[in-house]
């Protein structure tokens, strides 16, 4: 039967007596489930013998109402499985016997060699042309709305703020949103009422609006929970209102109301980091940030939203720890700095291996003395950071270290520097660096800083010395092709994949004038120049999101195999789909960089 049916047929007569010696039988009763492959990947590709076998291929048989008609059918010499055997995740499909039927199992190990020749490739193409994309899983919860429990409290802008204190004890709300003239909406909550108490216990004699926040976490009707949980984490909130298209209020969302959202499982973590009381407490609580990861990715959310979470959450424990660990030094104020995450952390792009890379901008009031003391009590911030499992860079680019410590004169001083002359001083590193920054905690200290790279426009000469540091570090298709060729070796999929992406977004979103940190958004800033047309853009774009995908599945499997996470992958771990993804993303980044190279060189400046 092997020999008369694809993708079998394609192998020699030896190696289907092997595959067929590794069979195991089984038999179902029409209704039972064969199996379902999006509560797990499917470990056995299955061959179909005798009956018929309907297949769901896009969720279950069963949505809350009748049963609907299954997408496809398998009979005798039909293969089963395979999509979630190679990709070696939970995309489907379900399988359920709709007639007595008799399969062969094969262990994937056994199968994985009959797709690796042409036939096998020409099968899964005709067969399965979204293979490379994990179907969507529906799960209750999903949208914002659904969060959303109680009606909220809405109170204008001039109502005296005992009044509205007085409203909200009366209805048990932790939150009232303040309806604005301009017709938007504030927020005002117990923590800024608690703020708001003189010094006798009274809360003063003003209009609400001069205490609520006015530009509160807002997300629209529709939307994911996924991202109203990524605002909230990103803004270190209380709330997030819920607004419609038209702009009025639906409701209000609070940390727990996400709990009964499979795909924001993370607030509970969060919440629990916010109110560590200790040192040891918040390193008991942080390490338990990788389990959620992989929770995360298990329950179906896509793998770039689980990395945002992820460097959301990473942002609480730095902010956690700056608080602990300046509470033993109340002579120095959290209020004269700016703790600035950069790198992958600053795009919010932090994976499992990701360093901590950070900078401090200090209060121009600051002397080099204070700033000293400030710096060795920022060594203490890293050292429980350390302990949390969160590494500081190893390469010094921390906030104990003066060179990332400095005043906003000193650092709108040293941009300046690095304009007139890029490369000196690292120059053209540090710009680097330095545009990732974003303020986790904080005023936004390095504001003058950007307005100062806001002008990159005008220095040609900075931005050549930028591009050539950029497609210094090229995509590497030689090594991936020559190991490929022997599906197995080491691969970087960081140095070799990732990072040209991530080079090529922040050179193209300054050469486009955009402050945009995502390197994804940075693509999409730069969509329709002479260096990256919208073709190209999406491209990039694709790729970036495949290698972050394979980075963190590749990394989930390493700490379950108790090794440390790192970017070094063995092709031969990976599936023949997942090897054949990362060689076209990695082909694709380097087309980029070399047509960027020739335009460099033929087109003129002022046109790129």
């Amino acid at each position: 039967m092997l020999g008369h049916h694809p993708p079998f047929d394609r192998l020699d007569p030896a190696r289907r007596a092997e595959l067929a010696e590794r069979a195991e039988f089984a038999q179902f009763d029409p209704g039972d489930v064969v199996f379902d492959a999006f509560s797990a990947p499917q470990r056995e590709v299955l061959l179909v013998l005798d009956g018929r076998v309907d297949l769901w291929t896009r969720i279950g048989p069963v949505d809350a109402g009748p049963v609907r008609r299954p997408d496809e059918e398998r009979t005798a010499g039909g293969v089963i499985g395979f999509s979630s055997v190679l990709s070696q995740r939970p995309v489907g499909p379900l399988a359920v016997a709709a007639t007595p039927v008799r399969v062969a199992a094969f262990p994937a190990s056994a199968v994985t060699a009959a797709f690796a020749p042409l036939g096998g490739a020409r099968y899964l193409v005709e067969r399965v042309p979204t293979i490379t994309r994990q179907i969507p899983r529906l799960t209750a919860y999903s949208a914002v709305d659904d969060l959303i429990v109680t009606d909220p409290l809405v109170v204008p802008a001039d109502e005296p703020v005992a009044r509205v204190a007085a409203a909200m004890a009366a209805r048990d709300l932790a939150c009232a949103a303040v309806r604005l003239p301009s017709g938007g909406f504030g927020m005002i909550t117990d923590a800024m009422l608690r703020r708001s108490l003189s010094a006798a216990g009274a809360l003063p004699p003003v209009a609400v609006d001069q205490v609520a926040d006015l530009d509160p976490p807002t997300v629209a009707h529709g939307d994911s929970s996924a991202q109203a949980l990524l605002l909230l984490l990103d803004r270190n909130a209380d709330f997030v209102l819920v607004v419609d298209p038209a702009g009025e209020l639906c409701g209000v969302v609070a940390p727990r109301d996400f709990m009964v959202s499979a795909t924001t499982a993370g607030v509970s973590l969060h919440e629990q980091i916010r109110r560590a009381d200790t040192g040891d407490e918040l390193c008991q609580r942080a390490r338990r940030l990788p389990a959620l990861v992989g929770d995360l990715l298990a329950r179906g959310l896509e793998a770039g939203m689980v990395i945002q979470v992820h460097s959301a959450v990473i942002d609480t424990i730095v902010r956690r720890a700056i608080g602990l660990v300046f509470d033993r030094h109340p002579e120095l104020s959290t209020d004269a700095f700016t703790w600035l995450s950069l790198g992958s952390n600053g795009r919010h792009e932090a994976v499992l291996s990701s360093d901590i890379d950070c900078a401090v901008a200090f209060d121009d009031a600051v002397d080099a003395d204070l700033a000293q003391a400030y710096r060795a009590v920022f060594a203490e911030v890293n050292d429980l950071l350390d302990g949390a499992g969160l590494r500081r860079d190893k390469h010094g680019t921390n906030a104990e270290n003066p060179r990332f410590s400095r005043t906003n004169r000193d650092w709108r001083a040293a941009a300046l520097d690095w304009m007139a002359a890029p490369e000196k001083d690292d120059g053209a590193i540090l710009t680097s660096m330095l545009v990732d920054g974003r303020p986790i905690h904080g005023d936004p200290g390095l504001s003058e800083v950007n307005r100062v790279f806001g002008d990159l426009r005008r220095h040609p000469g900075t931005k050549r010395l930028l591009l050539r540091e950029m497609l210094s570090r090229r995509a590497q298709p030689h090594p991936l092709r020559d190991a490929l060729r022997l599906r197995s070796g080491p691969f970087d999929l960081k140095a070799h994949g990732v990072l040209p992406i991530v080079n090529i977004g922040r050179w193209a979103a300054l050469n486009a004038g955009s402050t945009a940190l995502p390197t994804v958004d940075r693509l999409r800033a730069a969509v329709g120049s002479e260096m990256v047309p919208a073709d190209r853009a999406d491209t990039l774009i694709e790729s970036f999101r495949v290698l972050q995908r394979l980075r963190l599945h590749h990394q989930l499997r390493q700490l379950r195999d108790g090794v440390e996470p790192s970017d070094q992958v063995d092709l031969a771990a990976l599936s023949p789909i997942d090897r054949s993804v990362l060689a076209q993303a990695v082909r694709e980044v380097g087309a980029a960089q070399r047509r960027m190279d020739r335009i460099a060189q033929y087109v003129p400046v002022d046109e790129w």
